[in-house]
């Protein structure tokens, strides 16, 4: 294939025997794309219109549950003709779209948890002032904040691989991520430091700070009294569960890059699915069912139905 024509195309070697299987892949994963859309936007549509949900932790979860749809949204309608498909392949810049996605949602995510996790701080441990500390124009400036920042240092080398040449074109997975770098015939140095930077700045000092912040939360409420107590876990445990899942996942992702193991197919598929399937329906089930306020509320939704 010539880099030089309009369209290049990249193969996708990431599937498992799609073409003994294909309509059984297809009905799953079109049934987990449906019930990501459904379980996320209900969530968020209970917060939106329920006014003792307006409040700074709920609107970070709605956000996080946005985050879910547009991520699945970007990559189920092309996951499911790929099912349906002899040859599962894709455009270059398709897969530099696909790439561009993935990761200014998933730091997004890292960025969104440590404004809930700075949320969960003062609403704890300095509670007469919260009301003027988390205040509307701020909640407005951490949700810009956590959306903005990622598209601007990720769209950097997003920018700078558009016109790469290719001296690869078969792609070891089903979605496009940051083995995508594999496929340039030069590797570029300045590139790998500023990802280093990105994932820094992005993914491990909102981790770090996260973890800082609820050592605090837990070293004062463990001087309280037990209501205090319960009240802390019931409010912080669902966001550190989701915190520690999407951590090991992102984990992975990163090790495809900077550790030459080339993974089996089979482990590569499943972690994609992972991806795809477990950790979007993962926040809504864990909100919906740990966070009291929503769970009433879709319990009386139920009820009506």
């Amino acid at each position: 294939m010539d880099n030089q024509v309009n369209i290049t195309y990249i193969t996708l070697d990431g599937y498992v025997e799609v073409h003994k299987y294909r309509y059984l892949y297809f009905v799953i994963m079109f049934t987990a794309y449906i019930l990501i859309l459904c379980s996320n936007s209900t969530v968020v549509y209970l917060i939106w219109i329920h006014p003792n949900l307006h409040e700074p932790m709920y609107i970070f979860i709605a956000a996080l549950l946005i985050n879910s749809v547009v991520y699945s949204t970007a990559f189920y309608p092309k996951l499911l003709i790929d099912f349906l498909s002899d040859k599962q392949i894709i455009t270059y810049s398709a897969c530099v779209f696909q790439w561009f996605i993935f990761y200014s949602l998933a730091c997004s995510e890292f960025l969104l948890l440590a404004a809930m996790a700075y949320d969960r701080y003062v609403s704890i441990c300095k509670p007469l002032q919260y009301p003027t500390i988390m205040r509307k124009k701020t909640v407005n400036m951490f949700l810009v904040l956590a959306w903005l920042v990622p598209v601007c240092q990720v769209a950097v080398p997003i920018v700078q691989n558009v016109n790469k040449k290719l001296c690869n074109f078969i792609f070891k997975g089903i979605i496009c991520n940051s083995t995508v770098y594999k496929l340039h015939c030069v590797e570029s140095r300045t590139l790998n430091i500023y990802g280093l930077i990105v994932f820094v700045n992005l993914v491990l000092l909102p981790v770090l700070f996260i973890l800082f912040t609820y050592t605090r939360i837990f070293i004062i409420t463990y001087r309280s009294c037990g209501e205090v107590r319960r009240k802390a876990a019931q409010t912080c445990l669902p966001h550190l569960i989701v915190l520690i899942n999407f951590s090991c996942l992102s984990a992975y992702d990163a090790l495809l890059l900077r550790v030459e193991i080339d993974f089996p197919k089979t482990v590569r598929f499943i972690m994609s699915l992972q991806l795809l399937v477990y950790h979007p329906l993962f926040n809504p089930i864990i909100y919906g069912l740990k966070m009291k306020e929503i769970y009433k509320h879709l319990k009386r939704l139920f009820c009506k139905m």
